[in-house]
Parts: structure tokens; sequence; C-alpha cells
């Protein structure tokens, strides 16, 4: 049975979602990330640091300042969440070519704030094409699945990982559409929870959402106006 319970999240009055997961109890935050209170662990998925800089590289105008932006936001939370472990569920660099001075630069200046935090970067396909983070950013990295009973901690929800395990995933960036009664439609980033995989929406703030759509036994969450809520 579903237990839902309202909490405050890092922005100072937009509220998380608490779900039940597998018998644990997680907290789907509005900043697009996850929380483990049992674990003091922050999950974030798909963070496509230096997206922005490849785009750049390749002669395409698009926005400076997603990489201080994503970095403000993981901030607020480690500020709000006593987190012993961040946890990356792959994509933490989007490509060889983004890697440029000036965002590696604000990689390692937060990472010097946060000396004392432990992070984990599950490696995934676009980290696979970018490298490694480099050492100073002091990140263990590891291949798919990570087992941290009762969850698998993978990039691709359609890793192989051990029977038993429920997988918690990136890599899709999924968004449910909304239809509106003057035919208007909207898509909003969502949690989106299965029998036995559950799917992180894109952390990164310069990334496109792929689609789900409403199926009998699935739990879809939708992050909109700062909050988090469940989908009937």
């Amino acid at each position: 049975m579903e237990r839902m319970q309202d909490h405050m999240g890092a922005a100072g009055g937009s509220p998380a979602l608490t779900i039940d997961v597998a018998g644990e109890m997680l907290q789907l935050l509005p900043e697009r990330a996850l929380y483990w209170a049992r674990k003091a662990m922050l999950l974030v998925a798909d963070a496509h640091f230096g997206k922005a800089a490849a785009f750049r590289a390749l002669g395409q105008p698009v926005p400076h300042g997603t990489t201080a932006s994503n970095l403000a936001r993981l901030d607020l939370l480690l500020a709000a969440y006593p987190v012993r472990q961040l946890v990356f569920l792959g994509d933490l660099l989007h490509a060889r070519h983004g890697r440029s001075t000036d965002m590696l630069a604000q990689l390692r200046e937060w990472r010097a704030r946060h000396a004392a935090l432990q992070c984990v970067l599950i490696r995934g396909n676009h980290d696979q094409h970018a490298g490694d983070p480099p050492e100073e950013l002091a990140m263990q990295v590891m291949s798919e699945p990570w087992l941290q009973p009762p969850f698998a901690l993978c990039h691709e929800p359609d890793s192989e990982v051990p029977p038993g395990y429920y997988t918690l995933a990136g890599h899709v960036h999924p968004a449910l559409q909304l239809a509106g009664p003057a035919f208007e439609h909207l898509r909003l980033p969502c949690f989106c929870f299965d029998h036995n995989v559950g799917l992180l929406p894109a952390f990164g703030a310069f990334t496109g959402t792929a689609q789900v759509h409403r199926q009998p036994g699935r739990r879809l969450f939708v992050i909109g106006d700062d909050t988090v809520w469940a989908v009937p």
C-alpha cells in the first residue's frame, strides 16, 4: 500500500512527496531529485554538465549559466537535507568536447565546498564518451548496477540486476503530457514507478524529455509549480 506525506522542499515552501517503494520511504523532490532518508542519500540523474558548452562548441547559440544553475540547486538540497552520499545515476558529463575550462572550474569550486561529501557516479552512456570526471572531483565511479538493498542503482532502466532488487535509474528523462480544456498541452517532468523499475527525471537544466504514458500499475508523480503531485 502506498503511503504519502508532504514535506517542505529545499526551496523553502515547496512540498516534496514521500512514497513507499520496495518497502523504503523515498522523498520525491521538486528540484528533480530523490532523497532516501534512511541512508541519508541524495540521488540525481542526468545532470549533463557541459551540454550547453558542447552545443556552443558546435556553433549553436545556446544559453550560458546552466552549470551554475544546476550546482545552485544541488547546494539548496545539500543545505536542506542531511546527506552523506550524493549519487549521480549516470550522465554527469555530457560530452568530451563539453569539458570546458569554465565548467570544470565551477565543478572543482563546488566540490571544494562539499569536500566531506561522498560522491558516487554510476557510469552512464554519456560518461562513456565524455570520460570519467577529473580526479580532483573525488568521485567514486561505479559500473551499473550498484547494489544498495533493496535497490539496484543504475543509469539504464533495462540494466540486468539480480532477482529481488528494485531498479532506480535515469537515462529516459521521463515527462508526462497533460491536456487542458482548450486543447492545449503541457509536458512536465515526472517520476515514474513501475513494478520493478523507477525512473527519475533529468536533473540537468538543459536536457530534453521523453514522454511516458499512464498504464495499469504505473505510478506517476509530476513536477510543476515547485511541487510534486501524484497523477490519478
